[in-house]
Parts: structure tokens; C-alpha cells; sequence
């Protein structure tokens, strides 16, 4: 079809009536035809992308990277060498159509980026940011200067040393904000003094680079600099008063006629969508490129529902399948073959390594100036080096206009690659934030005391999760004694699709309008606990957002648990109740995440089984009415979960109800009880790690009994059994009145009292008796919290064994859960029930 020679000169024939095939058993080929040839194409594109991402996974490297490698995988560098592969798959008649789309997929993919973008953010960034942005830039371009006179090449007619020069300095000094908001987020670096920097100083030099494109552009793209390039810059000026002027305005039109709660019209998002078409057309008839009018067309929609309705219909599609097709479209024009010799391979070498060096030199020159510490100032001239989406334009338009030949092209792509992929170790390495060791001693609920604040943090996945979040905190009696003081953490995922501006979302101002879905649910949740906050008395609610991968966040949690100084993590279990009743998983990665924070949390951990509490919207204050029942079979796990109960107690509507199970055959063996009402205490002989615990256990109780006689809305019951079935019986047996239970996780406790239930168990991390509640064939409708009491370093940073170990327990720990003062004071008398089963 097309005729190939040594240079760019040759000739493609094209078929139109071609474009699909009549079957392969009427004697056709499909990759002779236009659609069934693309879709083959694309599906390889997102093959070889998606195997980069698995293989780049583990070293922390942003997708951009995995995507460029992907079309340099089935370019000529490697696949594409061989023509039998070559002109199969990508043969040059259907350069066009690859191109086509993906220019169409960076043409939205740039829309959604202005559409998120902040661009109001510029206006609270001061001069350190500023001059961070500036240093950066200044010496990358001048050795892309430099640069531009070692390759000693030949220039087109009409094409001046002036405009190499400025595509070379645009492509080496200009940052990826999206792709550093990535790296950050996945360094943990997000919420930093170094994150911050960053950002502020990536999003001004994001906007210079938009700045500095559109110019290269004007220049490439005219034979002569005269005065059909200073056309081009007017045009462009106008375009950009157009959209701010009549754009915008219609769209906050279109905002302003749609009921709030209500969707868009189908004919207004038609309407933006076929005005992206338009604006990129315009931009490039006036000569500048199609993707600056498609992102200043996005800048102009403003942000809120619109914007959130926008990419919520857009980005999957195009993120996902689109955007790919144009970097794997960069990587297929990147032939690496062409760059051989000693003499440019050196050159190659020497400029990634000057520019990284003119980036972390110029930012260390402000960072002195304004007494950063060097490793900091280093750590933030590397990050600084991230490239990506912008980079890779300002290649293939310099390609395309013949700036930049195949050689210079090809060198140009492994810069961009490898300045990207050295940031994530270099800065791993160089910069290890210091985590200072808190120690703070009420790790637990048991040791915490009456009159100190109550320090909880909640983590949330979705809005559905906030109704019985926030009936939980109030049941949890907030006194001016001892307030309340919550964190709310919302869990988002990092993925690829995440984008940059959600990522640094903390950083919006509260009253500004979401960018997306994800920030649109972000403030539906903070708003319902700041509501909560308004409305409870002696409550404190600090919103914060957590972005990272689900392998991973339990870091972030652990981490905040420390820093806040938090006694409880309260986390969402992953199954969700339906309408039928029934319990079905959400995201099993939630459950990942929920075992991570049970192993390495810093405090004690709940996990609220979620089956409504008490109805699903919350209840003032003086209509609470709840009733909870603790079932207590021995061991820390289980202390702590009464002493919870202890301090709902407290709350003049909440009805206790505790159920001891004790083994029948072993009663009176091994422990002597006080009796009832008495203050004599029990006198044990502590022998063994499991006299222990069960001496901690009955003291615990008889405090607790002797606190609350003669208490009406306290219930004692103890139930004797045998083994795990006749727990099963007993547990069924009881009254459905009761509205939430909280159980022990029971970690590292054997008992007979739950044989055989552990081996049945879906669902091992809430324990055997907390899977039990939370089944779906448990006929109860009563929401269940499973407790962990914190067992780890001691009061004094000695290691403390877990109940089931034979090294014995820390006699000043033990001494401490002892005497430790109980968290609420009496306020009645207690009636207690005797039922032996």
C-alpha cells in the first residue's frame, strides 16, 4: 500500500470505502480494514500499558512512565523492528487513524485538567513558592540552550536556532504537577512543609509552561517569525478573553437554571462537549495547537456540580482508554536504534544529569535564602524534575513541525523517562522525613481517665458510612469532664485515575465548591460531622482526607492514630448490610485494610459492623435511646469492650446489658466470685499467663458491679456453657431490643467456651464471636462494634507478650491495668440478674 525510504519522504495510499470487513469466511483480511486494524491496535496499547504498570508497581513509578514504555515496547525499538509485525499491526496507512484518536483523547483528557485545575490557588502563593518556580526553570533552560548546540543538526527551511532552542528549554524545565501530586502521594510526602512547596511551585510552573507551549507553537508552526506569529499570539489572547468573558458566564448560566440535587441536561452537556470540538478547532485554525483551546475551554467551566458531572461522565473513558493511545502513539514514534555512537550516548547521559543538577542547584539557591535545610532543598529540586503530559506535546508538536528530527525526538523521550523515573528512589534516599516516637500512655479506653479528653478517629469510606458513625460518637457520652475530641479521616483510593487536583485537595479553602465526585462526597461527609459537632455538646470534629493506595493506607491511619495521639480507631467493616438483610462485601479491599490497621495500630481498633443504629439519621441529643449488650467471655480484648460500654453508660438513655459467659465444669475450680453486693475483692493465687487474665478480668467486673447497684438500666447476666455450640444457643436465645453489641475480638484467647466456631469463621479479624453477629444468617438486626485492646510497648518501652504467650506479662503494665482509674464515676445502684443456663 505504501512505499517506504531512507528518509521522512514517502507515500501512503489510502482505501475509504476499507473501513470494515466482510468476515474472515468470505476470504478477508481484518487488519486490511481501518476499525477492526484500530481496535486491535488499541487493545495491544492497553495490554503492553497495563503490563508496564504491573511490572513498575512495585518501585513506586507514575503510569505516564508505563505508558511510554508500553508504545516503545511496540515500536520500532523492539516489536516494531521486525516488518512482519510492523506492517501487520501498525502499518503506515493507519497512522492516520491512530493519531486521529489519540489527538481526540488528549484533546478531553486536557479539558478535565482545566475543569480541575485551581487556578485561584495562584493567587495565595508567596514569594518562596515563586522563586522556588522561577530557579527551577531558569537553569534547565539554559542547558537545554546549551544543549541545542552539541546536537549540531540541520534546521528546516525557515526555522531558526532561536525556536530548537525554545523547545528543547520548554521540554527540560517545565514540571509535571500532575505527575509530582502523584509521587508525592505515593512518597507519603502529600501533607509535608516539602509536599506543599512543591505543589504551589509545579502548579506556577505548569501555568509557564501552558504559557511558553502556546508560544513554541506559534513560532514552529510559521515559516517566519514576522508578523503571522505575532497574529497567532493575538488570536490566541482573544480566545482566551472569549472564554473568560462568554464561556464562563454561560456555563454559571447553565448552573444557575438546573435545581440544585438535580442532573444536567442531557442537551447542556452536549452542548460543553461539543464546544471542546469547537475550541480546538478554533486554536488550531488560528495556529496555535487544538489542546490549548480544549484546556482553556475547561478552565472556563467553573467548578462545582458541572465540573463534578463532567468528569464523572468523562474520565474513566477517557483516562482510561484514550490517553494511553497518545503516549503509546510518542513510544511508537521513539525508535532508540537511531541513537547510537559514543558521542551522543554521552551527550544523553550528560544532559539528565545537568538537568537534574540545574533543577536541585536553583532550587537550593532559594532554599538557602529562605533557610531551608539542604536535604529538603535537594529533595525538592529532584522532585521538581517530574515530566510527563506537557513534555510529551511539546515533543511531538516539535516532531511534527520538524523542529525535533527522529534522533533528537528519540533522545528527548528517554530524558523525559528516566528525569521521571530517578525522582521516586533519589528522593526515597535522600529525604527520610524523621517520625518522631510519640509516647503518650492512654493507648486504650481502659486506661484512659474520667477527666481527659477522649481522643477518637474515625475512618470513613463513604457517606453511607457516616449516619451510625455519628450515633456511636454521641451513645459514647461526651461530658464536659470528659469531651470528645474526633478525627475524621475519609479513605480515598490512589489510582490511576485520581487526579492531581483531588489529590491536594486539603489544600481548598473551605466554601469552595468541589472538583469532582470524589470531593463532592468529601464534603458531604465533613459537613454531616461538623453538623454533628454543632448540634452535640462537648464534641470536637477535625475533617482530614487520606489519598493513597489501599496497600498502604493503613500507614497513613496508623500514623495520624500516633501524631493526634488517638485512644480508639473506629474503621468500617467491609460488608454493608442490603435491603433484604443480608450482608454483602463492599470492596474487599477494605477488609485489607481493616487486618493492617488490627496489626500495626498504635491504639486500640473497633470495627462497626454498620446495620443502622437506631435509624438511619441522627438523632439529637436528648432523643438517643439505645440498647447495647456486651457479651463478655474474658481476656483484653474483652475488658476493653466493657470498659466502652462503661463510658456509654454514663448517657442518661442508654440501657446496658452484660452477658459473662462462664464454663460450666470450671466454675468453681479455679476462681472463687465475690457475692453479690459485697466489697470483698477476689484473693487468686496468680500462677500462669492465663491467671492472670482471669484475674484482671474479675476485677474489672467486681469494680464495675460495686460502682453501678442497683442500676435499672444496667442488666448482669452470666451464662454458663460447655463449648462453642451451646454459646451459639445462648446467643440466639437472646431478646432482639438490642441495638448495638460489643464483643471482643478475642486475639490470642483459646477458649472452649468458642470451640469449633473459629473453624467456620468468614471472616477471622472481628474474632469467632463478632463473625458470629455480623453472618448474615444471625437472625439479629443490631449493629455489632468488635474491639482490639492495645497490647504493645509498655508504659516505660519495655515489650509486653500477647495473652498467649508463654513469656510472662509486664508486672508495671499489669499493675497499671489494676489500679488503673476507672473512666466514669457511679451514679446509681445496679440490680443484677442470675441466670445459669
Amino acid at each position: 500500500m505504501g512505499d517506504k525510504n531512507n528518509t521522512d519522504n514517502y507515500i501512503v495510499c489510502y482505501a475509504p470505502t476499507m473501513i470494515t470487513t466482510n468476515g474472515i469466511w468470505q476470504g478477508d483480511n481484518p487488519l486490511d480494514y481501518s476499525l477492526p486494524l484500530f481496535l486491535l491496535q488499541l487493545t495491544l496499547v492497553v495490554i503492553a500499558t497495563r503490563i508496564f504498570v504491573f511490572i513498575l508497581r512495585p518501585f513506586r513509578q507514575p503510569r505516564v512512565i508505563a505508558e511510554v514504555l508500553g508504545g516503545v515496547m511496540l515500536g520500532p525499538s523492539m516489536l516494531g523492528r521486525y516488518e512482519t509485525f510492523a506492517n501487520a499491526v501498525f502499518p503506515l496507512r493507519s497512522v492516520m487513524v491512530i493519531e486521529t484518536m489519540a489527538n481526540v483523547g488528549l484533546l478531553y483528557f486536557l479539558f478535565l485538567v482545566g475543569v480541575e485545575m485551581d487556578v485561584g490557588m495562584l493567587r495565595t502563593t508567596g514569594k518562596k513558592v515563586v522563586s522556588l518556580a522561577v530557579a527551577g526553570m531558569v537553569l534547565p533552560f539554559v542547558i537545554g540552550t546549551a544543549f541545542s548546540y552539541l546536537l549540531h543538526r540541520d534546521y528546516e527551511q525557515g526555522m531558526t536556532q532561536g525556536t530548537y532552542i525554545l523547545f528543547l528549554g520548554v521540554a527540560l524545565s517545565i514540571t509535571a504537577f500532575p505527575v509530582l501530586a502523584r509521587i508525592l502521594a505515593e512518597l507519603k510526602l502529600i501533607n509535608t512543609e516539602l509536599g506543599r512547596l512543591a505543589l504551589s511551585s509545579a502548579l506556577i510552573n505548569d501555568v509557564c509552561a501552558w504559557i511558553l507551549l502556546a508560544l513554541a507553537i506559534a513560532l514552529a508552526e510559521n515559516e517566519t517569525t514576522n508578523i503571522a506569529s505575532l497574529w497567532v499570539l493575538l488570536s490566541s489572547v482573544a480566545f482566551v478573553a472569549f472564554c473568560a468573558y462568554a464561556v464562563r458566564p454561560g456555563a454559571i448560566w447553565i448552573v444557575k437554571k438546573t435545581p440544585e440535587g438535580e442532573s444536567f441536561s442531557e442537551f447542556h452537556i452536549s452542548l460543553i462537549l461539543a464546544g471542546v470540538m469547537i475550541s480546538g478547532f478554533i486554536t488550531d485554525a488560528i495556529g496555535t495547537h487544538s489542546v490549548f483551546g480544549a484546556f482553556v475551554f475547561g478552565l472556563a467551566i467553573p467548578s462545582g456540580p458541572l465540573g463534578v458531572a463532567l468528569v464523572d461522565k468523562l474520565e474513566d473513558f477517557v483516562s482510561g482508554l484514550l490517553l494511553p493511545l497518545f503516549f503509546a502513539s510518542s513510544g511508537l514514534k521513539t525508535n532508540l536504534r537511531l541513537v547510537r555512537g559514543s558521542y551522543t550516548w554521552a551527550i544523553l547521559i550528560l544532559v539528565i544529569f545537568l538537568a537534574c543538577i540545574g533543577k536541585v542547584i536553583g532550587t537550593l539557591m532559594v532554599a538557602f535564602f529562605y533557610q531551608i535545610p539542604i536535604r529538603e532543598g535537594a529533595a525538592l529540586g529532584l522532585l521538581m524534575n517530574s515530566k510527563g503530559l506537557v513534555e510529551m506535546i511539546v515533543l511531538n508538536v516539535g516532531k511534527e513541525q520538524k523542529v525535533l528530527d527522529e534522533e533528537s525526538f528519540a533522545i528527548m523521550v528517554i530524558i523525559t523517562v528516566v528525569m521521571t523515573a530517578i525522582i521516586v528512589p533519589s528522593v526515597s534516599f535522600l529525604y527520610k522525613p524523621s517520625r518522631r516516637s510519640v509516647n503518650y500512655k492512654k493507648r486504650t479506653i481502659q486506661i484512659a481517665k474520667s477527666d481527659a479528653e477522649f481522643r477518637v478517629l474515625v475512618c470513613v469510606h463513604t457517606p453511607r458510612n457516616v449516619p451510625t458513625m455519628i450515633n456511636l460518637l454521641e451513645a459514647s457520652n461526651p461530658t464536659k469532664k470528659s469531651p470528645i475530641c474526633v478525627y475524621v479521616l475519609h479513605l480515598v483510593e490512589l489510582s490511576g485515575r485520581t487526579s492531581a487536583m483531588l489529590i491536594v485537595h486539603n489544600t481548598r479553602k473551605q466554601g469552595y465548591p468541589a472538583l469532582n465526585k470524589t470531593e463532592a462526597q468529601s464534603d458531604h461527609i465533613i459537613n454531616a460531622f461538623e453538623n454533628f459537632q454543632h448540634h452535640a455538646s462537648f464534641v470536637s470534629v477535625h475533617p482530614l482526607t487520606a489519598i493513597s493506595p489501599y496497600s498502604t493506607m493503613h500507614e497513613d491511619i496508623c500514623h495520624l492514630a500516633e501524631d493526634k495521639r488517638i485512644a480508639f480507631i473506629i474503621l468500617p467493616f467491609h460488608k454493608q448490610q442490603t435491603v433484604d438483610g443480608g450482608m454483602e462485601a463492599t470492596n474487599m479491599a477494605f477488609r485489607t485494610i481493616n487486618q493492617n490497621v488490627l496489626a500495626n495500630a498504635p491504639c486500640s481498633v473497633g470495627i462497626l459492623v454498620d446495620r443502622g443504629l437506631n435509624g438511619s439519621n441522627r438523632l439529637a441529643a436528648n432523643q438517643v435511646s439505645y440498647h447495647v449488650a456486651i457479651l463478655f467471655f474474658g481476656g483484653p480484648d474483652d475488658r476493653e469492650a466493657l470498659c466502652y460500654g462503661w463510658r456509654m453508660l454514663e448517657h442518661s438513655r442508654i440501657c446496658l446489658t452484660i452477658v459473662r459467659f462462664v464454663q460450666g465444669k470450671q466454675v468453681s475450680g479455679h476462681i472463687r466470685r465475690p457475692s453479690i453486693g459485697t466489697s470483698e475483692p477476689s484473693v487468686l493465687t496468680v500462677e500462669t499467663e492465663k491467671d492472670i487474665q482471669r484475674q484482671l478480668d474479675e476485677n474489672l467486673l467486681h469494680d464495675f458491679r460495686m460502682r453501678f447497684q442497683e442500676d435499672v438500666s444496667v442488666d448482669y447476666f452470666e451464662k454458663v456453657v460447655n463449648n462453642g455450640e451451646e454459646t451459639v444457643a445462648a446467643i440466639r436465645t437472646m431478646d432482639d431490643i438490642h441495638d448495638l453489641f460489643i464483643v471482643g475480638r478475642g486475639q490470642g484467647i483459646i477458649s472452649p467456651l468458642t470451640a469449633g466456631l473459629t473453624d467456620w469463621s468468614e471472616c477471622p479479624e472481628i474474632g469467632a464471636i463478632g463473625d458470629l453477629l455480623a453472618s448474615t444468617d444471625f437472625a439479629a438486626t443490631a449493629s455489632v462494634l468488635v474491639v482490639q485492646q492495645y497490647i504493645g510497648p509498655s508504659l516505660h518501652g519495655e515489650v509486653l507478650e500477647t495473652p498467649d504467650s508463654t513469656a510472662p506479662m509486664n508486672e508495671e503494665y499489669f499493675n497499671e491495668i489494676n489500679n488503673h482509674e476507672q473512666p466514669l464515676n457511679p451514679k446509681g445502684k445496679c440490680v443484677f440478674n442470675m441466670e445459669n443456663l
